[in-house]
């Protein structure tokens, strides 16, 4: 999907990448890698569902952001399918949270930074594109990549100055 020129929706994608980027803070206070998620109700525009990064504190290897979010918004709606949202995440979805997006029936992932090594939207795989699946998954990348990505290195600099 490519970036709109429509203001409005710009300053949309914007206003919920920072508050995903406010996810990932609350991750890192806890030693958790800052990856955060809002999902959003597109008819709406109202967020159904957030979350960071928990896998360490929740002993849970599942406990990303983004599946975080959909866990929450399928109990709000009673539902594990969420057609109509859109999901914002700081950091490009790896392939477990790409299969759960598509499993959920998301309509639209909002990615800032991309993830080189386990991104499986662009960057290592691109499990958005295959044929094999029965829902096709949109994205759009790059909203506040920059700061994304520094929240990401901010807390891997800090992390090995403790150290």
């Amino acid at each position: 999907m490519r970036q709109s020129n429509n203001e409005p929706l710009k300053e949309k994608h914007f206003y919920w990448m920072k508050q995903a980027i406010e996810q990932a803070k609350k991750a890192a206070t806890r030693g958790e890698v800052p990856i955060g998620a809002v999902l959003v109700d597109l008819e709406s525009g109202e967020p159904l569902s957030s979350g960071f990064n928990r896998p360490i504190g929740g002993n849970d290897p599942t406990a990303h952001a983004e599946i975080v979010a959909l866990r929450q918004a399928a109990k709000l709606r009673k539902n594990y399918r969420l057609p109509g949202t859109a999901l914002y995440v700081t950091i490009e979805p790896c392939t477990m949270c790409v299969g759960a997006l598509v499993h959920a029936r998301v309509d639209l992932v909002v990615f800032g930074a991309r993830e080189p090594r386990a991104g499986a939207v662009v960057s290592s795989r691109q499990l958005s594109e295959e044929s094999f699946y029965n829902h096709r998954l949109s994205y759009l990348e790059g909203i506040m990549a920059e700061e994304c990505g520094a929240v990401l290195t901010d807390f891997f600099e800090r992390k090995r100055n403790l150290n």
